[in-house]
């Protein structure tokens, strides 16, 4: 929790992990730990779990809470670690969110409550809400409205950062470009703006942006943290090499749903035993299999060498 009183610090690649499960369907405790040192023997400049790429919606607060506790030991506070601690129940993102807290994460990423589509007016209460609940924690909003159906607007996020000190940033995860830069003219240029869209990573930067929690992190994590130490060293050469060349891994993570193709991968080498994913997703299927074969193939100068974690 060193970085909890300087959020500024959270930058860079935030690697967005998945959660390994045992063929059983249970959470694999041993090769979450084995895939944080595999991270920061990659070079990930921080840690993030249970996010979209994590299956949270598909475990409990138990569950969740225990996965934030064998990571944030495991890190040991040698990166930040930055949780997915919110739910679509107000009281399940408070328990998540001090679970956290007291586990030693450096921020909570918070997701818009999702189903219930609810307006702006109300993202501002829900956020403010859990801001006041714990003033000493950084707050990060997380806005993917293709998974959550709601889209919270440029003005609630720059009317939040004004009026909670803890507010600090918003991982952005959609295509919609114009999106970034109207969140960062409506809060200002010390909120902290990390991209969730693969493609949309590098180009963030130029305009202030913090940095990625990219799923791209969990195949070619070396690659990802490599492209962001260009960016800001002001190789823009070297930042677009990568850039263009992981696009075939782009397209791979997204063969089926994400993070079936993710884990398959994975699991072929050598990363984690099973590439368990929890119902309502299903393993990647035999077509799936052949296309994420044939796209990692194709960069397969860029996936990061499992000897790595070593």
């Amino acid at each position: 929790m060193r970085f909890r009183s300087d959020p500024a610090q959270i930058r860079g690649s935030i690697a967005p992990l998945v959660t390994p499960f045992t063929d059983a369907g249970d959470v694999d405790h041993e090769a979450l730990r084995t895939l944080v040192r595999w991270q920061l023997a990659a070079g990930s400049h921080g840690i993030s779990l249970g996010g979209s790429t994590g299956e949270p919606s598909a475990q409990s607060i138990a569950e969740r809470a225990e996965g934030i506790r064998t990571v944030a030991a495991e890190i040991g506070d040698r990166v930040p670690f930055l949780p997915g601690t919110g739910s679509a129940k107000l009281a399940e993102t408070l328990e998540l969110t001090a679970a956290a807290r007291d586990a030693g994460a450096d921020a909570a990423l918070v997701i818009t409550p999702y189903y219930a589509r609810p307006t702006q007016e109300a993202l501002y209460v829900w956020y403010s809400t859990v801001a006041r609940e714990f003033p000493d924690l950084p707050i990060v909003a997380y806005n993917v409205p293709s998974r959550t159906a709601v889209d919270i607007a440029p003005e609630t996020v720059g009317r939040l950062h004004r009026d909670h000190d803890n507010f600090v940033g918003v991982k952005e995860t959609t295509k919609d470009f114009e999106h970034f830069s109207r969140v960062l003219h409506a809060a200002g240029p010390d909120l902290l703006v990390w991209s969730g869209i693969e493609l949309l990573c590098l180009p963030l930067l130029p305009l202030g942006g913090a940095g990625f929690v990219s799923a791209l992190a969990n195949i070619a994590p070396a690659a990802v943290a490599q492209m962001y130490e260009a960016a800001v060293a002001g190789d823009a050469q070297r930042a677009r090499e990568i850039h263009f060349g992981v696009h075939p891994l782009v397209d791979l993570l997204f063969v089926e749903t994400n993070p079936a193709p993710a884990k398959w991968l994975m699991k072929e080498r050598g990363l984690i035993t099973s590439d368990h994913v929890r119902s309502p997703l299903i393993p990647l299927t035999e077509s799936g299999q052949e296309k994420v074969r044939a796209l990692a193939a194709a960069a397969d100068q860029y996936l990061t060498p499992v000897e790595v974690a070593v």
